[in-house]
């Protein structure tokens, strides 16, 4: 799983363990609507291991530590349960030692799913998974949400009321890391950690929609699902590039690519102006444009969604510039996505600041459980010249 998507859930009992290179504390909070516990007897964790639906399992060290919910005891009024995460060892973080949530089914032992969360540092605790009801459906989302004052941290913002010696924060902690896409059914009620508000609401990294409204103009970090009438849209897609010199009479050569990952976020390949066509031919570039000038598209990239290998499941559009002009001396980069059938234009993102950097991440199109595909605009600038050095920064944006 990659951070914002959900699964349903195939066993109304499952277990949620988390492993990591060191021990961790592991726990599990029951949420109502309003992202709250409704007394501090919701929040199971080693002292506290039981509670109405939920269960706290330890692996005794030899095995990870896991929070089993049985969603046929959950009572009712609960919403959510939240699987959290701290390293045992006091002040540790989780730079280097990024955790892994296998979701399984409680009664076989069978994995339903994993997740690790990307791009940690400075965490100390994670909301790692959640376990949430909608629709009368039982669903699994990854979340991989930091705070960097421990567990305590998240019992508070939640609700728990926490004594310790350690000072208690006198206000809710600030996520590290951004809250991944909400689903495209949203309750009206948003708690204080992921689901985003309701696409609707028009704020910078919040909110989902779809194309039942048609083209969609993203900001950063918005998500469109390419579906419309609640069935997939698209098999042949174009992403369009494009750029001017932000002086006149400039020139400003910039490359636009698009990298291929897996599950795991493992590289599987790259397409750029030197590699135009991968995948057998279910990726294609349409070549280098060394000066940015002129109307429409510099560059294009055809994705036929349809012939894309099982194996790949995330695509980050980049554009670089291997001459090291920064982006500084860039204007109106953009990107949109493009009906290749229709030629219709569905969805756009313009870039809105620039970096002295030399490469840019512009979007990113991750396929989900249930075969759609979701489009993510980025806008994330990196130190690159080349599509190479942005296989890595690519992956941990996924």
């Amino acid at each position: 799983m990659t951070p914002g998507s959900n699964i349903p859930l195939a066993a109304a009992r499952v277990a949620v363990d988390v492993a990591a290179p060191v021990r961790l504390d592991v726990s599990g909070l029951l949420l109502t609507a309003d992202g709250k516990v409704r007394s501090d007897d919701d929040f199971i964790f080693y002292n506290q291991p039981s509670g109405p639906g939920v269960t706290y399992r330890s692996g005794g060290g030899g095995a990870p530590d896991a929070i089993i919910v049985d969603t046929t005891a959950v009572p009712p009024g609960i919403e959510k349960i939240v699987v959290t995460a701290s390293p045992d060892a006091a002040g540790q973080t989780f730079q280097g030692i990024e955790p892994t949530a296998t979701i399984r089914d409680a009664d076989n032992g069978s994995a339903l799913a994993t997740f690790t969360p990307p791009r940690l540092g400075t965490e100390t605790a994670l909301v790692v998974v959640e376990i949430y009801l909608r629709g009368g459906q039982w669903k699994a989302r990854a979340v991989g949400q930091g705070y960097a004052d421990g567990l305590a941290g998240i019992a508070t913002d939640f609700g728990v009321t926490v004594e310790e010696p350690a000072p208690a924060p006198v206000a809710p902690p600030q996520p590290l890391t951004p809250p991944p896409p909400a689903p495209a059914a949203q309750s009206p009620a948003a708690p204080p950690v992921p689901p985003a508000p309701p696409a609707a609401v028009p704020a910078p990294g919040a909110g989902k929609v779809n194309l039942d409204k048609g083209r969609v103009s993203l900001q950063k970090n918005q998500t469109v699902s390419l579906v419309k009438g609640g069935r997939p849209l698209l098999t042949r897609v174009k992403m369009g590039l494009g750029w001017e010199p932000a002086y006149r009479g400039a020139d400003i050569d910039l490359d636009a690519s698009v990298i291929a990952y897996g599950p795991q976020r493992n590289h599987i390949d790259s397409c750029y102006f030197g590699k135009l066509t991968i995948l057998n031919g279910a990726v294609k570039h349409s070549g280098d444009n060394l000066t940015g000038e002129g109307a429409g598209d510099d560059e294009v990239i055809v994705v036929d969604l349809g012939r894309l290998p099982q194996e790949v499941s995330g695509l980050v559009f980049t554009v670089n510039s291997f001459s090291g002009q920064k982006f500084t001396e860039v204007a109106k980069a953009y990107c949109r996505l493009v009906d290749a059938t229709t030629e219709e234009e569905l969805v756009r993102f313009d870039l809105t600041h620039a970096e002295p950097q030399t490469g840019v991440m512009m979007a990113k199109l991750i396929r989900q459980f249930t075969g759609e595909w979701e489009m993510t605009a980025m806008g994330d600038f990196v130190k690159a010249r080349t599509v190479r050095n942005m296989v890595k920064p690519a992956a941990q944006a996924l």
